[in-house]
């Protein structure tokens, strides 16, 4: 495992995390429990130290499995990464009854942290995120809040996901931001130069959507009917056409490569993100230990400089689309 030395927290992190959105039966299909906390532990055997969930990743369920899965663990070596302010599990969501919206008041911030803590039955958080900007509540606020968790031990380090950086920069009147949470991969690079500006500041990046929601994994190889349910169908929009044929293109490429050096794609995937500068982990389900055991083994080998040359040129090509998840 490679690992990077976050800046403003000061504390060293695997270059790959294990995400868990999927955990929560968020729509991504069946999930065997059993299979992901084996498949958690197979992760932190094979170095990785960083683990990212939400409560709303299944009203809560994906914490719950975290916590399950940490239980007689070293908690000391895991760094350990949640969320709030969005959907049904804050106080606005079950004050009116709705599984979509934001809530970053301070009587929220607190209130979620104390139902994560119990969730992930942990006394401190390492990272703790606002979830999205919520444009009702002065990010002073949100801001205050997160201070005092922070006074009080229950967190360690203050992160944003989605933000722009004139949000940060409002952030950064109030306190220090330790971390960020935007999207990133070959089909989603919106966020490239926010990147590149906070990891200058000091700041360090959380990418999800690192496997392009598994379509550069070469799983799918003509454009999926995915169910109802599942969040592929619009969250993210490079699994229909035209972008759907754009992105195999540049899979050609990979393909190439992965012949030449016998490795497969999503390991080239993960290489070519994390051999970013900008980026500091990348975050990656798991549903089994197979998964887990071919995901940490991308860190023993890394791209030449000609693979990524190759890759950034097929990137610049065909992928004329933005792949990131809509800002709102």
């Amino acid at each position: 495992m490679r690992y990077k030395h976050f800046q403003n927290a000061n504390v060293d992190a695997s270059v790959l995390a294990v995400g868990t959105w999927a955990l929560g039966n968020f729509g991504y299909g069946d999930v065997n429990e059993k299979d992901s906390i084996d498949a958690i532990h197979a992760m932190f055997d094979g170095g990785v130290n960083l683990i990212d969930t939400a409560p709303i990743y299944g009203a809560g369920h994906s914490e719950e499995v975290v916590g399950r899965a940490l239980k007689g663990l070293d908690r000391s070596k895991i760094l350990l990464s949640t969320k709030f302010g969005s959907g049904g599990t804050t106080l606005k969501g079950q004050r009116e009854g709705l599984k979509s919206c934001r809530d970053s008041s301070f009587a929220n911030v607190l209130y979620e942290c104390e139902c994560s803590l119990r969730r992930l039955q942990t006394d401190y958080i390492d990272f703790y995120f606002v979830h999205w900007p919520d444009y009702d509540i002065p990010l002073e606020e949100t801001m205050t809040a997160l201070n005092k968790l922070k006074a009080d031990g229950k967190i360690r380090y203050i992160g944003v996901s989605n933000f722009n950086q004139e949000q940060i920069l409002e952030c950064e009147k109030y306190t220090q931001i330790d971390v960020i949470q935007p999207p990133y991969s070959m089909v989603s690079r919106r966020d490239e130069d926010l990147m590149k500006w906070c990891v200058a500041r000091g700041i360090d990046t959380f990418t999800y959507g690192s496997l392009g929601a598994g379509i550069l994994t070469g799983t799918f190889r003509t454009p999926p009917e995915f169910h109802p349910g599942d969040p592929r169908n619009g969250f993210y929009p490079f699994f229909k056409e035209p972008n759907f044929s754009k992105v195999m293109k540049v899979l050609e490429v990979m393909d190439g490569i992965s012949a030449e050096i016998g490795k497969p794609l999503a390991q080239i995937t993960l290489n070519w993100s994390t051999q970013k500068e900008f980026v500091s982990t990348a975050l990656c389900g798991v549903r089994n230990p197979a998964e887990a055991a071919e995901n940490c083994d991308t860190f023993t080998w890394q791209l030449s400089d000609a693979h990524m040359a190759a890759i950034d040129k097929a990137i610049a090509e065909h992928l004329d689309f933005d792949g990131s998840a809509p800002v709102k």
